[in-house]
């Protein structure tokens, strides 16, 4: 091949990688690991638009790089292939959702090929295959079968614990557990049934059943996270929403939240991803207050409230609880009783993060008051939907006169504001030789707030009103699902306990069932498989599997690992494997996982990394967010009540309305294809046009790549009509990795004509050989070593777009000396492989006849 025919260049080489297992990866002792990865995607069936290989084409330069480095390179791909999409499309059809799903993975193979990554396809995982999700329930088991030590500070197995107990009892163990946990002997221990025994260790593991509020919808019969909710519908079907209070499993995350947070400081990740994850954490120090009720029935009850700021507890004016608050029932007075019902019913169809984005004041008095625990005054208690149950006490002391929202919340209640250092509290009923003297402003006004915080919580925890206490925003993991399409809980229940099923039965399969919906009694679709039940070896007797299914961040917070050692079906990854490739090196992904995905992954290795399974306990060592490639949205202008478009020069001159027109109707000038627009749809059949010059030319706006938008570019068009190469150079060209940047086709041309520009450095337009054996000049290694050093930079700097630059600079002073020296090109095309892998493979092998590939030099 003498002329640049991208099509069959391209398919040539991409074939004989594969013939070749070129990018096979083994272990190899003799040469430094190096381990990229991308957050392996969700095969949807609208396969990929050009904005998502950017991340792809950012991994597969990096992967190249470092393997010519040197470096042995493992750089897999696989799918997260469990989702709500695939279930909902299975509700729809009737369709089993791997149907679907494969079909879809398949279309993303084949997409991901033709762009010509250096995957190893040998490793490919599936999270919702059997042979991946038989370890994903492995894992679980260890967690069902793990406790938090505290005094170690790590999880342990719960053999370990039973041991204590049978020693000792529970008195002195220092673990993590559900608070109601009753204090036992060494001989209670022993005196216990086996059932009672295991019934006990129940509030100790660290996956374990609970009581939780839940986004519920009735018309669906299925739990919603607060994304899957918009304006207190669901997304799927516009219907309504109610917390609603399920036996859940739950994760004990909130036992690592102090090693999430050290662990931070040991990574290479962005400053504001780690803020990220820190604030979602939450870490804060301060007390808790108890706010006795003024009601003589309920004499023994106290609010506790959490505060970091117990030196403005002298501004509390009000107190408010969180709608779902175990005491709100118990605390509304007749009078109000209406009201409040309303409002907590209306506060259930909200999303907790509606919740806390809404800057509207609402709320409402219970017609209860608690008691200020130094002044003794009445204090009135509100219900209001910006306090959330789950997050710390689930009620707050409003103190108006230094918080934003409860200075908003007290003046629409006409509410008093206190100032927070009141001299008069030395005139109430408080003691002042215990309070006064710290609390006057006088001796107050000259302390730091820690200092004033110090002080009064020393009195309050004399009093017996109060203590310290970290506090974390942090929340246990809710862990379970009532979907179909998920991963099976390994637990089966016995006399209504959660056991688990041994090792050796799994993995526990979808089963097969009639319809992928809820039960008419609104239990999960699982309920509906028939004989869906575990056979207890010991006893021949049959008792129910768990018909909940896994979240979708279950796979996904182990997969790493299992690329390491793909194919083992005695283990999840060998021990080998794991201590020679170790955490990853290179990662990439979206920031919209920052709190999940990335979160529960880092949980998760902690775990098995106490528990001596992995070597690690942080798993991505390197950390980046790539921007987002944004769509050129074009428009139409139709002239209201009309179905005549004006052209975007003329719209003003009347009253229209913007409508999105598919891009693949618009050329790089922006002038519609009038015909093909007619065809486009049935109601632009007859369409009329009002043109400037015999055109019509559509409006333009940049927005987020979407269907519904029109404005979405394949990959496949873009390789069809310029090459893999082209679209990889482009992509990088855009703009910087991190940024997000507008696609424009037009520019795309620019890249074209540079791959041809390097082509004709080897054969000029006749088909004619270039290649001289001559020795380079010192302008033309100067050139050459610039841009060697350049690109490595670049590239280890995550810095690509420059690096496309440096190429092009390159071959115009090249093309400027005409320099088609050997000795120049050969290094040329090694720096120019991590972007262009096929251009470069091709004039490598076939122009310069070297024997071996390119991506081993």
């Amino acid at each position: 091949m003498t002329t640049y025919n991208f099509k069959d260049l391209e398919t040539h080489w991409q074939q004989y990688w594969h013939e070749n297992q070129t990018y096979k990866v083994k272990i190899d002792p003799t040469k430094p690991k190096y381990y990229v990865l991308d957050m392996f995607p969700y095969p949807s069936g609208a396969g990929l638009h050009v904005g998502h290989p950017l991340g792809y084409i950012a991994t597969d330069i990096v992967s190249r790089f470092k393997r010519m480095k040197g470096y042995n390179v493992l750089h897999p791909m696989g799918f997260d292939s469990f989702g709500l999409p695939a279930e909902q499309h299975a509700i729809a059809t009737g369709e089993h959702p791997n149907t679907n799903t494969t079909q879809n993975i398949n279309n993303f193979v084949k997409q991901l090929k033709r762009l010509g990554f250096d995957y190893d396809w040998t490793l490919e995982i599936r999270t919702s295959e059997p042979e991946f999700y038989k370890w994903t329930q492995w894992i679980f088991g260890l967690i069902f079968n793990a406790w938090y030590d505290k005094t170690l500070d790590k999880a342990r197995p719960i053999n370990e614990l039973i041991a204590l107990f049978e020693t000792e009892g529970n008195a002195n163990v220092l673990a993590v557990c559900n608070e109601e946990t009753p204090i036992f002997s060494a001989m209670d221990w022993k005196n216990a049934t086996q059932e009672e025994q295991h019934k006990i260790t129940l509030n100790y593991r660290l996956a374990y059943l609970a009581q939780t509020n839940v986004n519920w919808c009735p018309e669906l019969k299925a739990v919603l996270a607060n994304d899957e909710i918009k304006d207190g519908l669901s997304e799927r079907g516009g219907h309504p929403i109610e917390k609603r209070k399920m036996t859940q499993w739950s994760m004990r995350i909130t036992a690592y939240a102090d090693r999430l947070l050290e662990g931070l400081n040991r990574i290479d990740w962005t400053e504001s991803l780690k803020e990220q994850q820190r604030n979602w954490i939450g870490k804060s120090k301060g007390a808790t207050v108890l706010f006795k009720l003024d009601n003589a029935n309920l004499q023994d009850t106290h609010i506790e409230v959490f505060t970091t700021r117990v030196d403005t507890l002298f501004g509390v004016s009000f107190l408010v609880l969180a709608p779902e608050h175990e005491l709100v029932k118990q605390i509304t007075t007749n009078a109000q009783k209406n009201e409040v019902e309303q409002y907590v019913q209306w506060v259930a169809a909200r999303s907790d993060i509606e919740r806390m984005q809404d800057k509207n004041v609402s709320g409402q008095f219970t017609g209860a008051y608690a008691v200020h625990p130094f002044t003794q005054t009445k204090i009135p208690l509100f219900i209001a939907d910006y306090v959330l149950a789950g997050y710390g006490t689930g009620a707050v002391m409003a103190v108006p006169s230094g918080d934003q929202r409860d200075y908003l919340f007290a003046k629409k209640f006409d509410l008093p504001i206190l100032n927070i250092l009141d001299s008069q509290i030395t005139n109430t009923q408080a003691d002042p030789t215990k309070i006064g003297k710290y609390i006057n402003s006088s001796f107050i006004d000259g302390l730091e707030f820690e200092q004033a915080n110090d002080l009064i919580i020393k009195q309050l925890e004399n009093q017996k009103k109060g203590k310290t206490k970290i506090n974390y925003r942090l929340r246990d993991a809710i862990y379970s699902r009532q979907r179909y399409w998920g991963e099976p809980f390994p637990i089966y229940f016995k006399n209504q306990q959660p056991h688990l099923i041994p090792n050796q039965s799994l993995p526990i399969l979808l089963p097969n069932i009639d319809q992928y919906l809820p039960t008419d009694a609104g239990e999960p679709p699982l309920a509906r498989a028939n004989n869906f039940q575990y056979t207890e070896p010991q006893t021949s007797k049959q008792y129910p599997i768990d018909t909940n299914t896994m979240p979708g961040w279950a796979g996904s917070s182990w997969y790493w690992f299992r690329y390491m050692d793909s194919q083992n079906t005695h283990e999840f990854a060998s021990k080998t494997a794991m201590n020679y490739w170790g955490n990853v090196d290179f990662y990439l992904g979206g920031t919209e996982h920052a709190v999940g995905h990335l979160l529960y992954s880092r949980f998760w290795t902690k775990i098995l990394f106490d528990l001596g399974i992995v070597p690690i306990d942080e798993p991505f060592q390197k950390l980046v967010n790539q921007g987002m490639i944004l769509g050129q949205s074009m428009f139409v202008y139709r002239i209201e009540d009309s179905n005549t478009f004006v052209s975007y020069g003329l719209k003003n001159n009347h009253k229209t309305t913007a409508l999105h027109v598919d891009v693949a109707l618009v050329n790089a000038n922006h002038e519609l294809d009038t015909q093909a627009f007619k065809t486009w749809r049935k109601d632009y059949a007859n369409a009329q046009f009002i043109t400037e010059n015999d055109k019509y030319i559509c409006g333009m706006e940049v927005e987020n790549m979407s269907k519904s938008k029109y404005n979405v570019v394949s990959p496949d068009a873009i390789c069809e009509q310029y090459g893999a190469d082209t679209l990889r150079l482009y992509e990088m060209f855009l703009g910087p990795l991190l940024d997000a940047k507008p696609w424009d086709t037009k520019g795309i041309e620019g890249i074209s004509r540079f791959l041809r520009k390097v082509w004709r450095l080897f054969y000029d337009d006749a088909g004619k050989f270039l290649v001289n054996e001559l020795t380079p000049t010192d302008a033309e290694l100067k050139i050459l070593h610039k841009t060697i050093k350049k690109i490595e930079d670049d590239i280890e700097r995550i810095s690509f777009n420059t690096a496309v630059s440096a190429y092009m600079v390159c071959i115009n002073e090249l093309s400027t000396l005409k320099c088609s020296k050997r000795s120049v090109l050969e290094h040329f095309l090694k720096i120019l492989a991590p972007f262009a892998p096929h251009i470069a493979e091709h004039l490598w092998q076939q122009a310069l006849g070297n024997g071996s590939s390119i991506v081993l030099e």
